[in-house]
């Protein structure tokens, strides 16, 4: 079995930002004359009033200050509350395929690698835009890669996932170096006029390349002591949109299509999941939680990760052990751990071991145990 390193990892960020006043202004002002325009219905309880929201209780409930929008024209605009995003022919470059590239240049840049060094291209990620030709493939041919590439869905664990399978590929012998990608572009699945849910999204894209040590040269270079992935089914995170609204005439833009969740089920069922996983990983590979110098965890709700990583240490974290980047990004699906990792990973001193770690709907849970070269 070969030795694996991670040895690149790239990020990149879209230019226009959300800030929580700027969104829940729009959502208020929709919300506003919604229930001017049903007050007669209001007041007969044949319907119930909207709710308004404030940059307070979003701040408070998740840690989110801001989100990055691929495309922020129509998301504030009441009459439409979705990014306005002009539809490209089949010639040109996908919109994933393009924030895919900005993040997989820098990190084969990280690496030290060029085209001819990598064997396989895994787009891994929550939502792809398109059923197929896979959005990896439309990379690799864009970066010249001589090699496979396939797309991955598996929410928002879909890059710790696709690091597991690139780690095998890699560890059998069957790829010399694999390119993972994560193009969230997760603005078009959210329901703006949902208060629980508008403000949780933000759009993002990273990307790592994965090598067997021995062709390593990165000046900053991790290598997998281990990989962990579970799935439980549950229904309490959801996403419906699917081809299949065309035969069964459902409205494929209804709110159940978008993304939705039971989010105090979420918070009760996931947190012990993830701390009973992360144990159980760092202690298959002859660690205790003691040795371990910092936390990537995915960034879905700053409640989430300090309480898991406070069951785990017995002790409130620090940003530097456990980085939580939520104020700036948001939750970003699958890249929220890498994120923290890209911009977390540095400092670390040989030795010193670190976790990366996802969790979202599923449910799933995927992690990896890394140690600085």
């Amino acid at each position: 079995m070969n030795e694996v390193v991670i040895s690149g990892v790239g990020l990149w960020h879209p230019a226009d930002v959300i800030t929580n006043e700027e969104l829940v202004g729009a959502y208020n002002a929709w919300a506003a004359r919604e229930n001017h325009r049903n007050a007669d219905a209001i007041a007969a309880g044949e319907t119930t009033e909207i709710p308004l929201s404030s940059a307070e209780f979003i701040e408070k409930a998740s840690g989110i200050r801001q989100r990055y929008a691929y495309v922020k024209d129509g998301i504030l605009d009441i009459d439409r509350m979705r990014p306005r995003l002009p539809e490209r022919g089949e010639d040109a470059l996908s919109h994933q395929a393009e924030i895919a590239l900005n993040a997989a240049v820098p990190a084969l840049a990280a690496a030290g690698k060029s085209a001819a060094d990598i064997d396989l291209v895994i787009v891994s990620c929550a939502y792809t835009q398109r059923a197929y030709p896979a959005i990896a493939i439309e990379v690799q041919a864009k970066l010249g890669i001589d090699g496979a590439g396939f797309d991955m869905l598996v929410a928002c664990s879909a890059a710790t996932f696709a690091l597991q399978r690139a780690h095998d590929a890699i560890a059998a012998g069957s790829a010399r170096a694999v390119l993972v990608i994560n193009p969230e572009l997760t603005s078009p699945q959210v329901n703006y006029r949902d208060r629980d849910g508008h403000f949780i999204f933000g759009d993002v894209a990273t990307a790592m390349v994965l090598e067997r040590a021995e062709t390593c040269t990165a000046l900053h270079s991790y290598t997998v002591l281990g990989t962990r992935a579970r799935t439980v089914y549950s229904n309490n995170i959801r996403s419906n949109f699917g081809y299949l609204s065309y035969a069964d005439d459902s409205n494929p833009y209804a709110a159940d299509k978008l993304f939705h969740q039971n989010g105090r089920r979420v918070f009760k069922e996931v947190c012990p999941m993830a701390a009973d996983h992360l144990l159980a990983q760092i202690q298959s590979v002859g660690l205790a939680v003691a040795d371990i110098r910092r936390w990537w965890l995915h960034q879905a709700n700053i409640n989430m990760n300090q309480l898991i990583v406070r069951r785990l240490l017995g002790t409130e974290p620090s940003q530097d052990v456990s980085p939580i980047v939520l104020d700036e990004y948001a939750n970003t699906a699958s890249a929220g751990s890498l994120i923290a990792f890209a911009l977390h990973h540095e400092d670390l001193k040989a030795g010193d071991h670190g976790v990366i770690c996802s969790f979202g709907a599923g449910y799933s849970i995927g992690s990896l145990v890394l140690r600085k070269r």
